[in-house]
């Protein structure tokens, strides 16, 4: 959240330094308790194109948006297997397999049970960098133990349309809030995993885990490709710390990417009203929450009473009003030359309104600094869970709703498929 780093080079050398939820409530007015919408306000809806549809962009001219499958329901994330197969995550415990566009009807088997609430359910999805070899597929999840949730890693072997030799490599501690963590998972340059585990809620209690060294919530974790702890990780063999814990001080990650140029972790974090952030991580590195914050809480007040603290990480990109920030990646394609090196986060929502989310574009100056942000895709009303660049060199979009769809942006003069 705040402090100081150094800076470092990257695709222009802009690598620097090495779920909301709805309170109701009742307003009393004159002895009469007067009770308040359900529902937050909204937009109406708005359904997607059926044919590919064109929108203006800043800096690439046209981009063609083409809808690839619908059918989804509440997708999560997505990886892209080497035969151009797409492998997507369901919020509610199904893995699914879309190939040349279609979506089979028959989700994977051999996915464990999960607990499936408001965040929680079946959440990332990723391949081992050797998948040709060993069709490793890692996944993260909330699982049920008893009265407990878990936030697990987990891994198996893909072989057709199941999942063989499924085994869980981490859980957290147990999460609060009724199980509710967001986690994404990817492989840094060093082969490493890293995983993000939220459910740091609150500016007490909850929130006060992502402080707790001996505590994996509201922390990214890291670990070797079979779950163990690396040597280098940077609280191993201090006492009254997780060895596994590579970062602290984070409320709940749902986006986490690796910098195409430079190998650095980059993760983004909700905060309640406002306060959402993208943080470069740094190992060891304290981002702050819930000891100083930009956001306020859904009552009203603020987090913290300050932003800054010496000894806490510094935030690259801090949204006011939040935009429920939501999967995230780099650009360093050759489809959109102009795009190169800048940074696309998934939005669910605007400053609390309904249907008012989009994809952010953001693009940094030579000196790693956030130069402007550009909306796209606001026409759409779609809630955007996660966004991933193809080895095409497009962007691939999932939208989180009960009939949620895939969608592909491309130049305008691509063609339709």
């Amino acid at each position: 959240m705040t402090g100081t780093a150094g800076r470092g080079s990257g695709l222009t050398r802009f690598a620097r330094r090495g779920g909301a939820v709805a309170v109701t409530a009742a307003l009393l007015v004159v002895g009469t308790v007067l009770p308040v919408r359900a529902q937050m306000p909204g937009l109406p809806p708005i359904p997607l194109p059926d044919r590919p549809q064109l929108f203006e962009t800043a800096e690439h001219s046209q981009i063609r948006l083409v809808v690839v499958t619908r059918g989804l329901s509440h997708p999560w994330g997505l990886a892209f297997l080497p035969d151009g197969s797409i492998l997507v995550t369901e919020r509610q415990g199904r893995l699914r397999l879309i190939r040349n566009g279609v979506l089979d009807p028959t989700p994977i088997a051999g996915v464990p049970v999960v607990h499936a609430r408001g965040l929680a359910g079946l959440m990332d999805v990723a391949l081992h960098p050797r998948f040709d070899e060993n069709h490793h597929v890692y996944f993260t999840y909330s699982k049920p133990m008893g009265d407990e949730v878990r936030v697990t890693l987990a891994r198996g072997r893909l072989d057709g349309l199941e999942l063989t030799d499924v085994r869980d490599l981490f859980l957290s501690d147990p999460v609060g809030g009724g199980g509710t963590a967001a986690s994404r998972v990817v492989f840094g340059v060093d082969g490493m995993l890293f995983m993000t585990v939220g459910g740091a809620f609150g500016a007490s209690g909850g929130g006060q885990r992502a402080q707790d060294p001996g505590n994996t919530i509201g922390k990214l974790i890291r670990l070797t490709e079979d779950g163990g702890i690396p040597d280098d990780n940077p609280f191993v063999g201090r006492e009254g710390t997780r060895p596994e814990v590579f970062s602290s001080g984070h409320r709940n990650q749902l986006g986490l990417t690796t910098h195409p140029e430079t190998g650095d972790i980059w993760a983004h974090e909700n905060g309640p009203l406002g306060g959402d952030e993208v943080n470069l991580i740094r190992a060891g590195g304290n981002y702050g929450w819930p000891v100083v914050s930009h956001s306020r809480e859904y009552s009203g007040g603020r987090v913290a009473l300050r932003t800054w603290q010496e000894g806490m990480e510094s935030a690259e990109i801090v949204w006011l009003p939040a935009i429920a920030p939501s999967g995230m990646v780099f650009y360093d394609g050759t489809r959109f030359p102009e795009w190169q090196g800048n940074l696309f986060v998934g939005s669910l929502r605007i400053g609390g309104i309904r249907n008012t989310g989009h994809l952010q574009r953001i693009v940094f100056n030579e000196q790693g600094e956030e130069a402007r942000r550009e909306s796209l895709l606001v026409e759409l009303r779609q809630r955007i869970r996660d966004v991933r660049q193809g080895p095409d060199g497009l962007l691939y979009v999932l939208t989180d709703a009960d009939e949620g769809a895939l969608l592909r942006i491309e130049p305008a003069d691509a063609g339709v498929p």
